[in-house]
Formats: C-alpha cells, sequence, structure tokens
C-alpha cells in the first residue's frame, strides 16, 4: 500500500472517529517510528518520520548532534565531525544532522507493523478526545436518544457518545423505548481503563433544577434564584425559588400563564408532581411553607441540632406528613432540617386551649368575610356521618382519600378545595367535590 493510500484511510477512519489530521498524522508517524525501533533501530536513537504522499515510501531519519568526541552515555544520539563531514559537507560542532535511514520497501513492511499500533492509537485519541469534549458539560442536561433496552439497563445515545442509564438512575415507572427522546443529567465523566464513562442520571435532583433553568426566562437571567431542591424521582419534588428583583413574583414566574411552564417540566418528568415554594432566611417560615398544603399551628426550633417540632391539629396531621411520610421527608430534604410532625393536643392544656381558640377565632372570621355558601353551619362543625365512604363520594375519590391516611370524616374539616388539592391523586374538581360533600354532611 502506498503512503497517500494508507495516510488516506486512516484519516477517512480518524474522521469517524472526530479527530482532527494532525493527530492523525502524529499516531501515522508514532507508528512508523516504532515499527523502525522494532526491525532495525535502538531505543534510545531519536527518529523523525517524513510523509510524503507523492511518494511509495515514508522518509525515516536518525538525528544525531554534531560533536568533536562522543560521549558514551549519549553516543546514540552523537556523531563524531569527522563521519558527520563524510555525509555533509560543511556541518560544524554543534549542528544537528539528519541521517536518512530508510529501508528499501520499507513502506508496505512498515504499514504491516504498524497496523496494530495505529488502531490502538486511534482509540486511545478517541477516548481522549470524548473526555475532554463532555468533561466541560458536567452538571448539565444533554439531549439523548434510546438506542436499546437491556434488562434493567437502558443504553443512550448522546452526540458523540453512547452512556448506560442504570437502574438507580432512571425514574421509576418510565417506559423508555429504542428511539425515544429524552433528557439526561450529566452528573461526572470519569476515566477508566475502557475509556472515559459518563454518569447520566433521570432520577438525580438537580435535573429538575436544569429543566427549570432551561424553560423559565427569569431563572436564566438571575432575577429568580432556585434555592434547593428535594425529590423523589417520580412522584414529587419540591423546589424553593426566590427573587432578587423588586416585582417579580418567583413562584408566578416558574408556574407560568396557566401552569403552562411547570407543566413544561412536570411533563419531561413523565408526569411527576412539583411543588414549587417561596425560599426564606427566616427559617420557620420557611419550614412551614415547605410543609404546603398543611396549615402549622405551632413550631420549636432548636438551631444546635437543626430540628423543628411542628404541631398540628387533627385534621392537618395527614397533609403535613403525606403519602409514607413523603411530604415531611421532602420538606426535611428542602430546608435541611429534621421536622418532627407532633399533636396539637400533646402541648400543656392552656397553650393547647390558645392554639385551638386562635383557629377557630380565624376560621369563624373567616367564614364571615366568605360569600355566602350552601351551609349555614360554620365549617369547622363535625360532620354527621362517621367515615368518608359515608360522604357519598366516588369510591376512586375515597381509596385515594384512605391512601393518604383520611380514614374519618372528620379528618377533613375545616379543608378548602385549595387545600385538599395538595393530596396526592386529588384533582382541582375533585377537591371541590370533596369540600361540598363534607358541608353537606354537616
Amino acid at each position: 500500500m502506498e503512503v497517500a493510500q494508507f495516510i488516506a484511510a486512516v484519516r477517512q477512519l480518524a474522521d469517524e472517529k472526530n479527530l482532527s489530521q494532525d493527530q492523525v498524522l502524529d499516531i501515522v508517524k508514532d507508528a512508523y517510528r516504532a515499527a523502525y525501533r522494532k526491525e532495525y533501530g535502538d531505543r534510545e536513537e531519536e527518529i523523525e518520520v517524513e510523509l510524503d504522499e507523492n511518494t511509495t515510501n515514508p522518509t525515516i531519519l536518525i538525528v544525531k548532534q554534531v560533536v568533536a568526541k562522543k560521549d558514551l552515555e549519549d553516543e546514540f544520539k552523537q556523531i563524531p565531525l569527522d563521519e558527520a563531514k563524510k555525509l555533509k559537507s560543511g556541518v560544524e560542532v554543534g549542528d544537528t544532522l539528519k541521517i536518512d535511514v530508510t529501508p528499501l520497501g520499507y513502506g508496505r513492511i512498515a504499514a504491516q507493523s504498524a497496523k496494530q499500533v495505529i488502531i490502538q492509537r486511534i482509540q486511545e485519541a478517541e477516548r481522549e478526545s470524548m473526555y475532554e469534549a463532555y468533561k466541560d458539560h458536567e452538571d448539565e442536561i444533554l439531549q439523548a436518544t434510546v438506542n436499546r433496552v437491556d434488562g434493567r439497563n437502558v443504553y443512550i445515545d448522546l452526540e458523540k457518545a453512547t452512556a448506560v442509564l442504570n437502574a438507580k438512575s432512571q425514574i421509576p415507572a418510565e417506559h423508555y423505548r429504542p428511539g425515544m427522546q429524552i433528557k439526561v443529567y450529566l452528573d461526572k465523566v470519569i476515566r477508566t481503563s475502557h475509556g472515559p464513562e459518563l454518569l447520566i442520571s433521570r432520577s438525580h435532583p438537580n435535573l429538575v433544577r436544569e429543566l427549570f433553568r432551561l424553560e423559565i426566562p427569569e431563572i436564566q437571567n438571575g432575577s429568580v434564584e432556585i434555592k434547593a431542591v428535594a425529590r423523589e424521582a417520580g412522584v414529587r419534588s419540591k423546589i424553593a425559588v426566590t427573587s432578587s428583583e423588586q416585582g417579580v413574583d418567583p413562584i408566578g414566574a416558574c408556574v407560568g400563564q396557566k401552569g403552562v411552564r411547570i407543566q413544561s417540566v412536570m411533563e419531561e418528568l413523565n408526569g411527576e408532581r412539583i411543588d414549587v415554594i417561596e425560599w426564606s432566611d427566616n427559617i420557620e417560615k420557611f419550614v412551614a411553607s415547605s410543609l404546603a398544603p398543611a396549615q402549622i399551628s405551632k413550631m420549636m426550633l432548636d438551631k444546635n441540632t437543626k430540628r423543628a417540632g411542628v404541631y398540628v391539629t387533627e385534621d392537618q396531621r395527614a397533609l403535613a406528613i403525606g403519602k409514607n411520610g413523603q411530604n415531611v421527608r421532602l420538606a426535611g430534604l428542602l430546608t435541611g432540617w429534621e421536622i418532627d410532625v407532633l399533636n396539637v393536643e400533646d402541648l400543656a392544656p392552656e397553650e393547647r386551649d390558645k392554639l385551638l381558640k386562635e383557629k377557630a377565632d380565624k376560621s369563624e372570621k373567616s367564614e364571615k368575610s366568605d360569600k355566602p355558601t350552601v351551609a349555614k353551619e360554620p365549617k369547622d362543625k363535625l360532620p354527621s356521618v362517621e367515615n368518608i365512604a359515608d360522604l357519598g363520594l366516588d369510591e376512586k375519590i375515597v381509596s385515594v382519600l384512605k391512601e393518604a391516611g383520611f380514614e374519618k370524616a372528620m379528618q377533613l374539616t375545616g379543608l378548602n378545595a385549595e387545600a385538599l388539592q395538595g393530596i396526592e391523586g386529588i384533582s382541582p374538581e375533585q377537591a371541590k367535590a370533596i369540600e361540598q360533600a363534607v358541608i353537606n354532611a354537616k
């Protein structure tokens, strides 16, 4: 094979691997150099390789320093002045002499010897190129395509690489199929003996953060800042935001008109529910907001242990804790505080009575300011039925309420439609139906 053909073949391979032409030429020269040393030369000799696409063979040059007398330690890199003058007239001590030592027919022989070296070096260069390409994109979202699903692993095609989305990094209950377009979060790029490994995720909390950054212009320009994210992938996330500009509503900016912005993020996350909360440096206010839609009666903070004791009335307990403890758990992750949900009834009698009276006064005041409703009785009057199954609600609604920890009709007393929407699985229409059913049962 002529040099021109050989270089052309290697260049074509390099184009497929996204390597530069200079990288290719360096690889080929290194391979010819290694092949010559193996067959003819010495490891100590300094060898240069020249490639000319117009010739059949590469040119192999031994580089030597012209000296008056050889130094035994560097004898392979030196040539005495008298020997040098026989090869090239006019040389002097200190000059560099390049001696052509190319064997006859070396191009064909070397190409065969160097083939494996070239393939190996191109693979190494490809791995390094891939590492450098993705290292700068850590902590970012990448657009990806599902290539194939193999057991619990999903193989993902990125622009210049393939990565594995393992079971731990997937959104639970999300189904992947070949050709599916998804966004993944690039957590880290690490070097391994088999090349760079891209650690991608669909379950990482920062995927929520970066999706909001992509979707919300106010976050991009800095007028709204994401302070914290807590996530249980595939089920629910809480995100705390604040604004640095007067007049900018951080929650409104994230939710968007008619919820269009937050809905876009939720759709990307396979319908995962997202609560947007306003961040506050007042920890009591922040903890209370993080437990929404539950209403907090009293809070006790231990700043040394970062522990918050939150007191709620019986009708708010299920909302505060959430299904399987999810609401309080996410609130703790969001705020960085350990939160204990306690009963108002556990307080000292005088303090308990005071809190209950304050709640009743607020309820009465709210009732007077509200427009008349179907029921003339106060909203906190107990329903005439005991179990939620007797409220006349659809069986599916009853099932969802029971899963959320609501068994008795009295637990729903005082919860308006807005608060009821905080129960996972309850739609706005269902929340209104529950509120009306409780009112009708009084």
